[in-house]
């Protein structure tokens, strides 16, 4: 199957006006719309391919390297021999760097190249792996809202959703402790303060965290690369701790896992190198008995790389993130909305749901 094509689409979904993710804290007060990136990568078979990158304010920067860098690599390569190629473009690229908006533009491209894997075969890609589960656990992500009042607002509906595990991303402990009380205590609650801290800022905050009884704070240290930082914070506390979302080559997993840095580790395939690498992160984070939580917060084929390796590679305690933000529109339309807190693994060949063409027509940019 050789590749005659591999096309960046860029999207900009607004979000649904008045709700509460359009004035969420994340970024300015009128922030209007979501930024994705796209990858098709087409064969002479006719086989199209989907992949994701990470979005948001680096698309113009991913598209670049998948365009002018990443491409001319790929066109006229055989599209089944993956990883040879995936490590043939890696050891040429180097010099750019192991991680950043290269190693993303190469993770959308792997992801689409996947896609096609099992397109080719009839099959869905957790079956190329070796299984698959048909439901997976997921958990809701929620934007950063600060507001106290705004918080216990969309921890209600998303528990009314029927998710009963969920994720903030708030760094002040009045949010927090607004979460827990609205949550109540049987709902699992994750915080994510996105490398907000120095170490004794978070030894500072301790008393305060172990209170809320989460089931994981997420990447409390700056830098992210400081997992010693992270090891401490974990082993004083007695918190549990995720992180992985930054680390960007298979050696810095190994390095973050051989820390004790963490309880949960937090691939993301559509920064760190899509299913080709993500699989191996499953298999050693094996080896030190940590549970593997990937990294998804997107809407397209970035969120379905991560079920389908999860459904065959995942444990018992694996969960999807699921974003939850309020567009008027969804990349892969209405076909993935988890039921009771659960998604179901979609069984369509290769990554099993292709983006909607409706709206990619009505959202993409140039």
């Amino acid at each position: 199957m050789i590749i005659t094509g591999i096309e960046s689409v860029p999207l900009r979904i607004p979000f649904k006006p008045g709700r509460s993710s359009a004035v969420s804290a994340r970024g300015p007060a009128d922030l209007p719309a979501v930024d994705s990136l796209l990858v098709k990568v087409t064969t002479e078979q006719g086989h199209e391919g989907w992949g994701e990158a990470l979005g948001f304010e680096a698309v113009a920067v991913t598209r670049r390297a998948i365009d002018d860098l990443i491409a001319p690599l790929c066109v006229g390569q055989d599209a089944g021999r993956i990883a040879p190629l995936m490590l043939d473009v890696q050891r040429k690229l180097q010099v750019f760097g192991r991680g950043g908006p290269v190693t993303h533009a190469l993770s959308a491209v792997d992801i689409a190249l996947w896609d096609i894997a099992g397109k080719a075969a009839g099959a869905p890609v957790h079956r190329l792996l070796g299984g698959g589960a048909a439901d997976l656990a997921s958990y809701a992500s929620l934007e950063a809202y600060s507001d106290p009042s705004v918080v216990r607002g969309r921890v209600r509906e998303v528990l009314d959703a029927g998710f009963n595990s969920l994720k903030l991303h708030e760094t002040e402990p009045a949010a927090i402790r607004a979460a827990r009380e609205e949550a109540g205590p049987d709902a699992d609650i994750m915080v994510d303060v996105n490398c907000a801290w120095t170490v004794n800022q978070v030894h500072g905050l301790a008393d305060e965290l172990r209170g809320f009884h989460l089931k994981w704070l997420e990447e409390p240290v700056w830098p992210p690369e400081n997992y010693d930082g992270l090891a401490q914070v974990r082993s004083g506390e007695g918190i549990p701790i995720a992180a992985g979302e930054n680390v960007p080559t298979l050696m810095d997993f190994d390095r973050l896992l051989r820390a004790g840095a963490v309880d949960f580790i937090q691939p993301s395939p559509a920064k760190m190198g899509g299913v080709t690498e993500l699989c191996k992160v499953f298999q050693i984070a094996a080896v030190h008995n940590v549970t593997v939580m990937p990294h998804s917060f997107y809407d397209g084929p970035g969120l379905l790389a991560a079920i389908q390796v999860t459904a065959a590679l995942g444990s018992v305690d694996s969960m999807i993130e699921w974003r939850c933000f309020d567009l008027e529109a969804q990349i892969l339309g209405a076909a993935l909305d988890p039921e009771r807190g659960r998604i179901k693994v979609p069984q369509g060949p290769g990554l099993g749901i292709d983006p909607d063409p409706e709206v990619i027509r009505a959202y993409r940019t140039e």
